[in-house]
């Protein structure tokens, strides 16, 4: 009965509805109940799966209809998580999966749709090696070593790298990607001595795959590992800038900016310059730490090394200044990169709006946004408008706030997200607007925008719901969330089963408690 009272949950219920017809044809889903066996739960994941919705525009995926159709059959022949012999067997023994004319962009979807089943993925690719007249291409191989390499299957992908080896088809992305598998499965000695295997595969030890080996390790947050090996190969393997810079990724990445900071000296001494991105990474780091006193000596030190900053470096300070609450600091960085003849973008402006609504100067940022932008055809995006709709709802300018809305609602460019409704309804909250605006709000983010609501949407509808003395609604809420698999915060439990507990709402009560209980639990 409260579902009637309540337009949220009959737009979400109707949403729910829509979708499942738009997902599958109507003869699938009145049959859905009889849906019992695991092939045909395969068939239905297949017709919701990117591949299936992208069959709308096949010619531009340079695969014909006749092959999407394959496709889908594919999927649906292989046995849900059984291991790759039986997938196989299961496709050679097929009639329908016999007749079907494999091609290199078959496989190529195939493997996408069975990137995270390494099962799957492994008995289909056998089953297309064993298709007569058919030979799997050297980057079908490399996306299945990924594959294997990603779900941790370390001896089947050296298995397959060495299939590789015999054919001949080994190369450096290759290797690029065992290293890089098996750094990730914390086995970077393995890592390294692939690296000293090279020559096996017909490969050479040159300053190119050295620093393959380096991004590797850094990034995997082995950064001294890689330095020790780095020591080992520099005297027969001459760096070059990109090694440094791997080194200063690597560095700031495990929080040790000055050793980034002395790789800038080394790499001069090697003879090599530093470029922009050298320096912004280090500049990042220290907009972290908000030491922006090392922030302006690096900026001196790339305008005397005739290194200008870029857009990215100063949208970057312009939004750790904005982050400190430095407003007028990070405003004067703006009028430097000006100056300096960068040329902004639309993530700068999209900072500069955000420090302009923080700074209180609303008036300055309108002007960047309705003048300033279109006059240099800077393009916004959603994030632009979101900011825009954040300042005027954080003014209380709640008309000039839906009219950006609209705006946005009839670009070309962008639509609304999740984001650009949350300060709306924290407004609709503020200003006692329950009924009507909220509601309209949410039907239009469900019907009309097709979004789901997150987290933090669900949380700020629950405690906004029961601070206006409408806790039937926000338990409503509560079990959508619970549906969705979205699992509430416990103190959004907590305040809502105090709230309830008064109108006797025994049922509701039993529900929460039960679910609180579950949730110290696990």
């Amino acid at each position: 009965m409260l579902l009637l009272w309540n337009p949220f949950m009959i737009f979400r219920l109707r949403n729910r509805t829509n979708k499942s017809i738009v997902l599958l044809a109507p003869s699938v889903f009145c049959s859905f109940s009889y849906a019992a066996s695991a092939n045909f739960s395969r068939y239905l994941s297949a017709l919701s799966s990117p591949a299936t919705l992208e069959s709308y525009h096949f010619r531009n995926s340079g695969i014909d209809s006749e092959g999407e159709s394959d496709l889908v059959v594919l999927i649906a022949k292989v046995p849900v998580g059984r291991s790759e012999d039986e997938v196989l067997q299961s496709l050679r023994d097929d009639q329908a999966c016999s007749s079907i004319r494999v091609s290199h962009q078959l496989v190529d979807k195939l493997l996408h749709r069975f990137k995270d089943d390494w099962k799957s993925a492994l008995g289909v690719f056998r089953w297309v090696e064993s298709h007569p007249g058919y030979k799997p291409l050297p980057e079908s191989y490399d996306m299945l070593v990924d594959i294997l390499g990603k779900m941790k299957q370390i001896d089947r992908m050296r298995v397959l790298v060495e299939e590789m080896r015999d054919r001949h088809i080994v190369t450096l992305k290759t290797i690029s990607k065992v290293m890089r598998r098996l750094a990730g499965a914390g086995e970077w000695e393995d890592a390294v001595r692939t690296f000293d295997e090279l020559g096996s595969f017909g490969l050479e030890k040159n300053t190119e795959s050295m620093n393959l080996l380096l991004d590797t390790l850094c990034k995997e947050k082995r950064v001294e590992q890689a330095r020790e090996v780095f020591l080992e190969l520099k005297s027969h393997i001459p760096p070059n800038a990109h090694t440094f810079n791997i080194f200063i990724h690597g560095w700031c990445k495990v929080n040790r900016v000055d050793e980034a900071d002395w790789t800038i000296q080394e790499m001069k001494g090697h003879g090599c310059r530093p470029c922009v991105i050298s320096y912004s990474t280090i500049i990042q780091s220290y907009c972290h730490q908000f030491n922006f006193r090392k922030v302006y000596d690096l900026l001196d030190d790339m305008h005397a090394q005739g290194c200008s900053p870029n857009v990215v470096t100063y949208t970057t300070i312009l939004c750790s200044l904005t982050k400190s609450e430095e407003f007028e600091e990070a405003l004067q960085i703006a009028e430097r990169m000006k100056l300096a003849g960068c040329k902004p973008d639309t993530l700068f402006y999209n900072a500069l709006i955000h420090t302009l609504g923080r700074a209180g100067r609303v008036r300055e940022a309108v002007h960047v946004f309705e003048v300033e932008m279109p006059r240099l055809g800077v393009t916004p995006n959603t994030s632009t408008y979101n900011s825009m709709i954040a300042m005027f709802c954080h003014h209380a300018q709640e008309q000039k706030a839906f009219n950006v809305l609209w705006d946005m609602e009839n670009s070309p460019h962008c639509k609304p997200d999740v984001q650009s409704y949350f300060p709306l309804l924290k407004l609709c909250f503020k200003t006692g607007k329950t009924d009507s605006c909220l509601s309209k709000l949410l039907d239009d983010m469900v019907n009309k925008h097709h979004l789901s609501l997150d987290l933090s949407s669900y949380t700020l509808l629950i405690h906004g719901l029961c601070r206006a003395n409408k806790c039937e609604w926000a338990y409503l809420l509560f079990e959508e969330m619970i549906g969705q698999e979205v699992t509430p915060r416990y103190q959004t439990c907590r305040l809502l089963l105090d709230e309830i507990k008064p109108k006797n709402m025994y049922d509701a009560v039993e529900r929460i408690e039960d679910f609180m209980k579950h949730m110290k639990t696990s």
